[in-house]
């Protein structure tokens, strides 16, 4: 310690030296200690080395003065509070000094300072306290100075403080206020601008009233319009504070718009482009309440979009000579006294920001996309020819938003919607492309590179968002791309955009359409190939590769002959093959390049084509570029031309076989797959030998840790087994024991399953000895056959069951003649009294898999024997039973189906388990079959639909919903019908089989379906609470699989859905359970799934929402029981990114609840759930939060700011809250719920 006050006050001391180089070195040694952590300061010492700074920053060296002003920042934290304060205090009087010098350095020692104070969140009383005394001086400061360069630097600092300290000047705020308003009118621009801004932030944190004071007082200002000068300020200012916080503007906008709509009328160029820009911050800003006056703005813009008084575009010659005197007239804006010269037109900024403004409402209003293209989009093509460039890029820019608006989204959501609404946008941008091609082409041959930058990316969007519309227009743009790619004066960029431009329209047109041009196109792109610069050089490649694919596709006949073109592209894709030394990307695409015209002009290569075969060789035995020749190599043993590979194979397939032990995911894959194509084409040229490298390698790639690669490594082998039977027999037994592992493991399903039953279906073929029908088979089931036994500790998950079944049905139906013989034995295991329940369940699940393909109708016990085991007392073999008889009769219909209604009608024990089978028999059989048994089902199932059992109307619903299938038509009216029943029960089926119909894949029943579904949502609102739970739920179900169905109808069934979202006292009500009285709330499960609902439709239907209504219910549910607040803290997470504003506005409202939810404290004594529960609760609130805090400009909210201080001043909270935020930073991205 006293070493350290030793060694300061030595600096000191040197300090006062009269050598500017003994201070400046005594001064950078001082900032070096304060900058380390454990430095301690004693008070003496911290007196000396405050007074002494301050000192030097009057000093008369410059570079020693710096170094002052940057020792105050460390020094913050490291003094006492009242040391801060007179650091302030001196630097604040030195602000008003006389000495410019002085000044400026000060105020530089006050922003070093600000930057450098604990946040307010930290609750420090320092902060507070040394804000107030700097802000005390700075109004003063601002308000009777009449040096301008004083003004401006305090301004400055006031802006700085607000920023990041806002919340703690709250009592200053008025102060600040009053005076920041008169320097709006100052004679000064810069100090008006400066004005502007601190107000900014401070609308950002200040209570309601002063800003309305605030908005009264503009308000009232614009009314008055004393000059054109401050009217200017006054609205520069609107847009300032809507841009900062354009949540609070919103209320005021009715006032507002009005005045700023008279100003663009006034003829002043200035004014008018501050009015569109108050406009696009409004549209921007606040999206809600400019809604009723956007027409009148996109009025407004369109009209000044084309205001260009000083200019005629009439003749097209004159244009192109003046384009060329009119690029320097930018930003002077001198007045010329005595004629009007071409730099005083500042008119362009009115155009631009007009644009500006345009791009704003696109983006911001999909729904008006057809009032767009009929409206908007002719100007805009028009205005194309603009010859202001700045002004043409906002165009472009603008237009380039109107496509990627019209982009047709592609996601599962839509995938299935192919409804026809969707289209009419797309209809009328095809009509409107030969003018924009019109309006375009020519400038694609002009100087200036940033227009036709512009044009490309437009024209770029255009091929994505319409593929092939540009066909008809090749012609018109082919000089033009290669104009840009010739030419001399082109930037790297401009040569970059025009590649990737003519990537994307070969890649989106049929190649016919290019053929005429392919002479004049090749060219440039080689000469871009050998391009020094790697960037050009790997679009070039991507673009060749491309033009390999158009030249010659092999695809379908073609008369263009691409023989004269190999000689121009297959020696500048070489040289960049063969060369080690170039860019990482540049190699991959070379590669790939010279796979593709292997691919498609192998046949034309004659000698050169060993050769290059040998640099991939060399190129597979390279690390980096490995992954990418292993999928050329794919990409050339698939080609039609029948390559000649066998050059390489030899030494290429042990490379191949060796990739399998690597570590890289996407190698093995990507090697399986070379290496199952190299087995398909090429299996005369294997030799045994290599094939056994391959094979050594397989057993440990199949495992349940990785399903894909397994499934993949099983498809290679049964390529193998049918290509080449001979190999199977070295097929070791360890490759067979991981496959019967697979197949007993209780994650096998889908993909996997069916490799492993198409190998097995391959393997039984080969005839080979060990592996006979009857060796798998007992392989396949022993396992389940020993768990009887007494000893065995091997329980199979039921998911292998299935599996093994599906595996004995497929080997089964592959060798016919054993088939007879093991059916029996099956039905005499299950007649056996002694088998297990769970050989018993295999025999039943394989009969129903064998009986869905063959046709048991020879088995005569079969019958009797499945009616049996309905009766059997483990649940298990009932199940399996009742799936059996399900599916034998999709095997014979004819036989077994009447048998199982007869059954259902005399049966009603047996009801559930038959009403079981009929729903496989539905959901497995083809629609032709069931036609003429439709009749029949459907009264049956009638009689049962207002059954009391839940569980069985279930099965009858969905039985009836999947029959309706067959024959929409005539059902579904029928269903309708049913609506009318006076049985809740009935109309609660009827709902429920309506749920079943929608399905995420397009069906016949989809028209017939949104013709009616409104029918079917009536029942939102009917008396009967559990008919409304199931009605909530068929409407979740098709928001979620098929949007298209209920997002016209949503503004009738929204009100519905909301209403449920209420709690509803009468539905509440107390039971006693013994000494204790329990509430029960029957609306519970209603309103849970009304929340779901809105979950779901966030996702799906967003842009059809008010989201403003949307959270006044959001915000009921937060308040609401324990499942709902879970739901509405996920719905709360997702809002804040999905739209970010509308929560801003809404947040104090939103902050309360969660902050009830993270204080809460359990009652000591209560049970262990309940500790649970809240836990779990208040995880959920935090993760709320946390999504909360990650919306840009949060923490200048100053309820937010005092939430998380609040956070991080409670220790539970806080550690809390950083579990939450470690947990989010390991999730791969923001976690989505699915309710499906």
């Amino acid at each position: 310690m006293a070493s350290v006050s030793y060694h300061i006050s030595s600096l000191l001391e040197k300090m006062t030296s009269t050598d500017k180089d003994f201070r400046f070195m005594a001064t950078n040694d001082l900032m070096m200690e304060l900058q380390k952590d454990s430095i301690k300061l004693d008070e003496d010492s911290e007196k000396k080395v405050v007074k002494m700074l301050l000192k030097l920053l009057e000093d008369k060296n410059g570079e020693v003065q710096n170094l002052a002003v940057k020792c105050l920042g460390p020094l913050v934290g490291k003094v006492k509070e009242y040391q801060v304060e007179t650091i302030v205090d001196t630097l604040c009087t030195n602000m008003l000094s006389d000495k410019e010098q002085l000044r400026d350095i000060s105020s530089i020692g006050l922003k070093t300072v600000i930057s450098e104070l604990p946040p307010a969140s930290t609750g420090s009383a320092m902060t507070a306290n040394v804000c107030k005394k700097i802000t005390a001086q700075l109004t003063g400061a601002i308000g009777k100075q009449e040096d301008v360069s004083v003004q401006l630097e305090a301004l400055d600092i006031l802006s700085d403080m607000l920023s990041r300290l806002g919340g703690t000047l709250y009592s200053f705020h008025s102060s600040i206020l009053n005076c920041l308003l008169p320097q709006l009118t100052s004679p000064r621009l810069a100090v008006r601008k400066r004005a502007i801004i601190a107000l900014g932030h401070l609308v950002l944190t200040c209570s309601g009233n002063i800003f309305s004071e605030l908005t009264e007082h503009l308000l009232a200002e614009l009314k008055k319009n004393e000059s054109t000068s401050t009217t200017r300020t006054y609205i520069q200012c609107v847009a300032g504070i809507s841009r900062q916080a354009g949540h609070r503007v919103g209320e005021h906008l009715e006032k507002i718009i009005p005045l700023i709509v008279q100003y663009c009328n006034v003829e002043d160029d200035e004014l008018r482009e501050y009015c569109f820009q108050a406009f696009e911050s409004f549209v921007r800003r606040c999206p809600k309440e400019i809604d009723p006056h956007i027409p009148n703005v996109m009025g407004l813009c369109l009209k000044y979009i084309t205001f260009d008084p000083n200019y005629n575009y009439d003749n097209e010659e004159e244009e192109e000579e003046e384009m060329m005197e009119t690029e320097n007239g930018e930003d002077e804006e001198q007045e010329s006294d005595d004629e009007y010269s071409d730099d005083d037109d500042i008119s362009w900024k009115v155009r631009r920001s007009a644009a500006k403004c345009l791009e704003a409402i696109v983006s911001s209003r999909h729904d008006l996309l057809q009032d767009f293209y009929k409206t908007l989009s002719p100007v805009l093509i028009s205005r194309f020819k603009e010859r202001e460039e700045n002004v043409k890029a906002d165009i472009f820019s603008a237009y380039i938003s109107l496509l990627k608006q019209t982009l047709p989204i592609q996601s599962w959501l839509h995938a299935s919607d192919a409804s026809g609404k969707d289209d009419v946008p797309l209809t009328m941008l095809q009509n409107q492309v030969p003018n924009i091609v019109k309006a375009l082409h020519k400038q694609l041959k002009e100087k200036s590179i940033k227009s036709r930058q512009g044009c490309f990316s437009l024209l770029t969007e255009l091929a994505n968002v319409l593929p092939g519309c540009l066909a008809d227009h090749i012609p018109a743009l082919v000089p033009g791309i290669i104009f840009s790619l010739a030419d001399k004066s082109s930037s790297s960029n401009m040569r970059i955009d025009t590649l990737s431009f003519l990537h994307v329209l070969l890649c989106n047109h049929q190649p016919e359409v290019f053929h005429p041009h392919i002479k004049s196109l090749l060219p440039p792109v080689v000469t871009c190939i050998g391009d020094p610069f790697y960037k050009i050089t790997s679009e070039a490649l991507l673009v060749t590769q491309q033009l390999v694919k158009v030249i010659r596709p092999l695809d379908k006949s073609c008369t263009f002959d691409a023989k004269p073109y190999v000689k121009d592209l297959f020696p500048g894709t070489l040289k960049r093959l063969k060369a080690a030394d170039i860019d990482q990307e540049v190699k991959e695409r070379a590669i790939s390049c010279m796979g593709q015209i292997i691919y498609n002009l192998g046949d034309h290569l004659s000698t050169d084509l060993q050769p290059t075969l040998k640099i991939f060789l060399e190129r597979l035995k390279n690390e980096i570029t490995r992954l990418t020749t292993v999928k050329a190599l794919t990409l050339i043993a698939s080609s039609p031309l029948k390559i000649d590979l066998r050059p390489i194979l030899g030494e290429g397939f042990p490379i191949l076989a060796s990739f399998l032990r690597k570590n890289q995911r996407a190698l093995k894959l990507s090697t399986l797959t070379a290496l199952d194509i190299l087995v398909k084409n090429y299996s005369d040229s294997l030799k045994p030998a290599m094939i056994e490298s391959v094979l050594t390698e397989l057993p440990a790639l199949i495992t349940e840790s990785d399903m894909h690669v397994s499934q993949v490594a099983i498809t290679f082998l049964t390529t193998l087994a049918k290509v080449c039977p001979s190999c199977i027999s070295k097929i070791s037994g360890s490759v067979l024991a991981e496959i019967f592992q697979l197949v007993h493991s209780p994650l096998l399903q889908g993909g996997a399953l069916n490799a492993i039953i198409d190998f097995f279906q391959a393997l039984v073929l080969t005839k080979t000895a060990t592996m006979g029908y009857s060796e798998l088979m007992k392989q396949l089931t022993a396992p389940i056959y020993s768990s009887g036994s007494a000893g065995a500790s091997v329980t199979l998950h039921k998911q292998a069951y299935y599996s093994v079944a599906k595996c004995v049905a497929a080997l089964s139906s592959a060798c016919p003649k054993e088939a007879s013989a093991i059916v029996n034995q099956f039905i005499q295991d299950v007649k056996n009294p002694k088998s297990s329940s769970a050989v018993k369940v295999l025999a039943f699940l394989s009969l129903a898999e064998m009986g869905r393909t063959m046709n048991l109708s020879a088995q005569r016990e079969l019958k009797t024997v499945i009616l049996e085991a309905f009766t059997s007392p483990s649940e298990e073999v009932k199940s399996a039973a009742s799936y059996a008889l399900g599916n034998i009769s999709v095997g014979n219909l004819k036989e077994y189906l009447p048998f199982m209604l007869k059954e259902i009608g005399s049966q009603p024990k047996r009801q559930y388990l038959l009403l079981h089978s009929l729903k496989e028999v539905i959901s497995s059989s083809p629609a032709d079959g069931l036609k003429p048994y439709v009749e029949d089902i459907w009264a049956l199932l009638f009689k049962h639909c207002e059954c009391t059992e839940e569980g069985t109307r279930n099965v009858v619903a969905e039985c009836l919903g999947k029959l309706t299938l067959v024959n929409p038509s005539e059902l579904l009216p029928r269903l309708k019908k049913q609506l009318s029943s006076g049985s809740p029960h009935a109309r609660s089926t009827v709902v429920t089989a309506v749920k079943f119909t929608i399905a995420d894949q397009p069906q016949p029943i989809d028209a017939l379906l949104k013709g009616c579904i409104g029918d079917f949502l009536k029942t939102l609102q009917d008396p009967d609470l559990n008919v409304r739970r199931v009605a909530l739920a068929m409407f979740n179900s098709a928001a979620h699989n098929k949007p298209s169905l209920i997002r016209d109808l949503l503004n009738a069934v929204l009100p519905s859905l909301y209403n449920e979202t209420k709690v509803r006292r009468e539905l509440i009500r107390e039971v006693e359970m013994g000494p204790f009285k329990h509430t029960v709330d029957d609306g519970l499960d209603v309103r849970k799934a009304a929340f779901e609902c809105m979950y779901t439709l966030l996702e799906s239907c967003l842009d059809r929402l008010d989201i403003y209504e949307y959270l006044n219910h959001v915000e009921d549910g937060l308040k609401d029981h324990y499942d709902i607040r879970m739901l509405t803290f996920i719905m709360l997470a997702r809002l804040s990114t999905l739209c970010p504003n509308a929560v801003l506005q809404r947040l104090e409202r939103l902050i309360e609840p969660l902050r009830a939810t993270c204080s809460t404290k359990v009652k000591a004594g209560s049970v262990k759930q309940e500790f649970e529960k809240q836990d779990e609760l208040k995880r959920s609130a935090m993760r709320a939060v946390a999504a909360l805090l990650t919306i840009p400009e949060v923490e200048k909210s100053p309820v937010m700011a005092e939430f998380s201080s609040q956070i991080r001043s409670n220790p539970e909270m806080a550690s809390l809250f950083e579990s939450i935020q470690k947990d989010s930073a390991s999730l791969p991205t923001s976690e989505s719920m699915d309710m499906s």
